[in-house]
Parts: C-alpha cells; structure tokens; sequence
C-alpha cells in the first residue's frame, strides 16, 4: 500500500511515542512511502521551535520516503478543494488540502493523527 506521511506523524515519529512506533512499523512493512516538500518545512519548523536537531528530522524523513513537489495541476486541484473543503470546515488548511489532493493523485493512504483528516476515507489515523 502507499502511504503519505503527514507532518503529524513525522513529529510522532522524530519523538519516538507509541504513534511514531505505529508509524515505523509503516515505514518498515511498505516500499512506497511518500512525503511532500511542504511538509518537511512544517516539521522541520516543529523541531526548531522545539530545540530539536533538524538535521536528524531532515535525514528521517529524506532516507524513510520519496519526497514530491507539487505540480501546478495538483496545486490547482487542492486550491478548488481547499475552498470546497472552508464551507464545512473552517480551520481545514491549504497544507492539508495540498496532502490530500496530492495523496488522492497518486492512490495513497494519508498517514496521520490530525483531525481535520477525521471522517476521510483517504486518511489512516494512529490514534
């Protein structure tokens, strides 16, 4: 199966709690692991404001999954979503609009513990 990895769980993940466990296991148990640019810059900003080693955050996550841009058709896509997406749920974010579009492109499982994904057939929660 093909996972896309969300900020979220990356953080679980860099801090070794019992969610990052499930994600690891993830990781290790399928070959196709992606994650996007955009969300390297999201964890990497967690980890800095936490005093964290960013260098080990950016290695993590660049050794354990494919790394994708966002092409301007799928940046097209998630902007229609992402003011679809405000009418039912004011706080839904362009990032996570731009997971999910990207996620749904490809035919992947979004991996995740945020719950704006609650209720999204796409979205694999580790909680």
């Amino acid at each position: 199966m093909k996972y896309l990895i969300d900020a979220y769980a990356w953080i679980e993940y860099l801090e070794g709690s019992k969610l990052g466990e499930k994600v690891r296991e993830i990781i290790v148990n399928n070959d196709e692991i992606f994650s996007l640019n955009i969300t390297i810059a999201e964890v990497i900003s967690k980890v800095r404001r936490k005093k964290g080693n960013i260098e080990i955050a950016f290695e993590a996550i660049n050794s354990n999954s494919k790394t994708a841009e966002i092409t301007p058709e799928i940046a097209k896509k998630a902007g229609l979503f992402h003011a679809e997406i405000r009418q039912k749920i004011e706080s839904f974010g362009l990032v996570d609009a731009l997971i999910f579009t990207f996620a749904k492109e490809i035919d992947a499982k979004i991996l995740t513990g945020d719950e704006h994904f609650k209720g999204f057939k796409e979205a694999v929660f580790m909680k």
